[in-house]
């Protein structure tokens, strides 16, 4: 009874801890987001509570954190700008969303972002991101916040004969914080809030001439019904349908990474159901909508949260901190959040391909930069469809290309004996996997499901029968097989059948993870490792 009792106290610990964490992230980016938006700091903030809080008790089981993102901030200040400011219909358009979200929930339309290339993906992130950076350059130097790339561009070069010195001091030295301090300070308090209070406190102690924040409501949010007709719905379903997408998008690469760390399985329905009607509530309180937002999830995942009670904490935590401490928020100077989420855009961009990207292909290539530079100048879910057709007929062309008449002998029927007594033999703790026919981003996903459950094995020979090289999607899905086996402690034993396939991926450093000695261009030869190594290890444990 103690011990349930300590393991209770302990799995509550890890909640409240998780949400404390997630909250203290999501205070700085909730407040510049509703900045940034032109609904204002306090939409942004109660936005953050009312999504999580009902998010986080109607969602997924396991803890998942919610608020406005970035991708999302983009969509509602791109339909902030085409409406005119028009309040009244961007909160009907959010409420559409939300009331799409959960239409969507109810069909299998989800499952098809699991067959977006990364490209794609990649390509709308370094687009998001790099709009962010763009918008938050004119409020940086204490000029008012534009809502386009293209006229933010503009004004630069005019408002750089007018800056605000005060401003850019206050702004360099919220990056100078945001990108310099330590991981290890960093982990335990967010460098965003750290430069938060240090340059409020310093703006308002030396009396420094900047835009602030002002004025902050810490009153509950009063209901309000959109006004709409037939027509009004009509015409501004197309911006409501772009935003249900961005929003149900995010949340479910939101719930892929939950899933990675927890080792459960979300039902992705469930989830964005649990958005719309988060958002829907948003919508009526005149709050900013969002979704399941990675970096807070993680945040409280890493701090232990176990449960959905974390997601429950998350949104007290940040209602305390908006009734405590209105009045230093109030002082907040603009140029402090432009900074912040400079750092946001930033760590939105992907890295990860950036350090990559002179190994991609250039069908990759075309596919990634268009995405990009439709996401910033354009679009965002013109540059996603964009991306998803021009992948698809390039990976069509190369297929066609490569199809010709070949006459292949019949499987060795030796190998195939060998390898049913071998598992047979070894009770399965030595297996066999072929990955057979063409290994791409329409695959990858289907082929890393099916790595999941291989319990009990010591040794996996994975047999990449195809001579092809690989396309990006299907590297990084190749790591992400790699690191979780790895994961289970399984040994892998890689057979490819040609060099270029094997430089490929060692100049990935793939072949370095799973070592140079474990790949072999036979599968006899690897079977026999196998075998030997067992021996071996059977024989120690003796």
């Amino acid at each position: 009874m103690i011990e349930v009792l300590r393991a209770k106290a302990e799995i509550l610990l890890g909640d409240i801890l998780g949400g404390i964490n997630s909250a203290i992230i999501a205070l700085p980016q909730a407040l510049a987001f509703g900045v940034a938006t032109g609904f204002g700091a306090g939409a942004g903030l109660w936005g953050a509570v009312i999504l999580c809080f009902i998010a986080g008790i109607l969602g997924t089981k396991t803890p998942m954190i919610s608020g406005i993102t970035g991708p999302a901030a983009i969509v509602v200040a791109s339909v902030m700008h085409a409406l005119g400011k028009d309040l009244n219909s961007v909160i009907l358009i959010i409420a559409m969303a939300g009331i799409l979200q959960i239409i969507l929930s109810m069909t299998q339309l989800l499952n098809i972002v699991k067959y977006v290339p990364y490209p794609v993906i990649s390509g709308f992130m370094n687009g998001v991101g790099v709009i962010i950076i763009i918008l938050q350059i004119n409020p940086l130097i204490g000029h008012p916040t534009l809502s386009s790339t293209i006229e933010s561009i503009q004004n630069l070069f005019i408002n750089a004969h007018s800056i605000n010195y005060d401003a850019l001091i206050l702004g360099v030295l919220t990056l100078l914080i945001v990108f310099l301090m330590p991981k290890r300070i960093n982990k335990v308090i967010p460098s965003t809030i750290i430069a938060l209070v240090i340059c409020t406190f310093v703006s308002v102690k030396y009396g420094f001439n900047v835009d602030r924040i002002n004025a902050i409501s810490i009153d509950f949010p009063k209901f309000i019904m959109p006004h709409a007709n037939f027509v009004d719905i009509v015409n501004h379903l197309q911006y409501a349908l772009t935003l249900a997408v961005v929003l149900s998008s995010e949340s479910l690469l939101t719930g892929l990474v939950c899933d990675s760390l927890t080792k459960s399985k979300n039902n992705p329905q469930h989830l964005v159901a649990a958005q719309g009607v988060g958002n829907i509530c948003c919508a009526m309180a005149g709050a900013l909508p969002g979704s399941a937002a990675t970096m807070r999830t993680v945040a409280a995942l890493k701090a232990g949260a176990k449960t959905k009670i974390a997601a429950v904490i998350s949104p007290v935590i940040l209602l305390l901190l908006l009734f405590k401490f209105s009045g230093f928020v109030a002082e907040i100077p603009l140029a402090v959040l432009a900074g912040i989420l400079i750092k946001i855009g930033y760590d939105i961009i992907d890295v990860k391909l950036l350090k990559v990207i002179k190994y991609a292909s250039k069908d990759d290539l075309y596919v990634l930069w268009v995405v990009f530079f439709l996401t910033v100048f354009y679009n965002l879910i013109v540059a996603v469809g964009a991306g998803i057709v021009l992948a698809a007929l390039l990976y069509a062309k190369k297929t066609a290309d490569n199809a010709k008449l070949v006459q292949k002998t019949v499987y060795d029927k030796d190998i195939i004996k060998l390898e049913k007594s071998l598992e047979k033999d070894y009770k399965h703790k030595i297996r066999i996997v072929h990955i057979e026919g063409q290994f791409f981003f329409g695959s990858a996903t289907q082929l890393i499901a099916q790595f999941d459950e291989l319990l009990g094995t010591k040794y996996l020979i994975l047999n990449y029968d195809v001579c092809d090289t690989l396309d990006i999607s299907a590297i990084f899905a190749f790591e992400d097989i790699v690191l979780r086996l790895k994961d289970q402690h399984i040994k892998i034993l890689l057979v490819i059948h040609n060099e270029n396939l094997f430089e490929q991926l060692e100049k990935h450093n793939i072949i370095a993870e799973i070592g140079e000695r474990h790949v072999f261009y036979s599968e006899i030869d690897a079977i026999d490792f196998a075998k030997s190594s067992l021996k071996k290890k059977l024989k120690r444990n003796k």
